[in-house]
């Protein structure tokens, strides 16, 4: 990642400085070997673009989600509160991620516990690049007149009623989206949600992420678009273990625009 500028908060306070927007990596983009792919794209566009952002680095921790979702409010308010505490020592205003759970976590909940924030989702943020013109997708680029089809993440949709940005950035590619029988309000959890990533599958005929996939398939799309790590995942999954991983690319809004830029 040498070819990549990545400053921290910490190095701009340093000479005096401060971010217009904190890049939020979230432990996925920070350690996931598929989605450190995403974190890159995305930290390519906002260089080309000239935003002028910065990481917490080895500041960041988990926002807290899991815990919670998995049923421990204390580790919840710990990670939380750890967070909060950096975050205001460094006076942050506005907050980027890629992540919908890290999104959630901190436009809604952290609140509460005294971390006011903007909070954008790195789809809203690419079209806002796009509206402005600072992204320009000459022709559509790669993706011109290809079938996609996106995936509704459900703290992205459901949680927060984000339905038509992402959308709006696959429109900006010039490609053919097709939408799969459930979506946006309607649409299927990947069967990350909830903590499930990160316990055994409960008793049933079917895993969530196959029959998601079998609908995403269905619409004869060759790539299958999302916004999420969780849902990243359970896709990528669900088209292997179909055995569709040559025909079918699962890509997230970031390394569309960025392959589609050249970047």
């Amino acid at each position: 990642m040498s070819e990549i500028q990545i400053p921290t908060v910490a190095d701009l306070v340093a000479k005096g400085e401060k971010p217009d927007v904190l890049f939020w990596v979230g432990c996925a983009g920070s350690f996931d070997d598929r989605y450190k792919n995403v974190t890159k794209a995305f930290v390519k566009i906002l260089n080309k673009v000239g935003v002028k952002f910065a990481v917490l680095g080895s500041e960041e921790t988990c926002t807290g989600d899991p815990a919670r979702r998995a049923g421990n409010e204390f580790l919840f308010q710990m990670q939380a509160m750890t967070n909060i505490q950096v975050l205001n020592g460094y006076e942050i205003k506005k907050i980027v991620t890629a992540c919908p759970h890290c999104f959630n976590t901190l436009k809604n909940e952290y609140p509460v516990l005294g971390g006011e924030y903007e909070v954008i989702h790195h789809s809203v943020f690419l079209q806002q690049l796009i509206n402005e013109g600072r992204v320009t997708l000459q022709g559509g680029g790669n993706f011109k007149g290809r079938k996609i089809t996106f995936h509704d993440s459900c703290f992205l949709g459901r949680a927060n009623n984000v339905y038509e940005a992402p959308r709006k950035v696959l429109e900006a590619l010039d490609t053919e989206l097709v939408e799969m029988k459930r979506c946006k309000t309607k649409g299927l959890c990947c069967g990350a949600g909830g903590g499930q990533m990160f316990k055994d599958a409960e008793p049933g005929n079917m895993e969530i992420n196959i029959e998601r996939t079998e609908e995403a398939l269905d619409t004869g799309a060759d790539t299958i678009a999302v916004a999420c790590p969780f849902c990243m995942t359970m896709m990528s999954d669900g088209v292997k273990g179909k055995e569709k991983e040559s025909e079918v690319k699962v890509l997230d809004l970031a390394e569309l625009i960025a392959e589609s830029e050249g970047l």
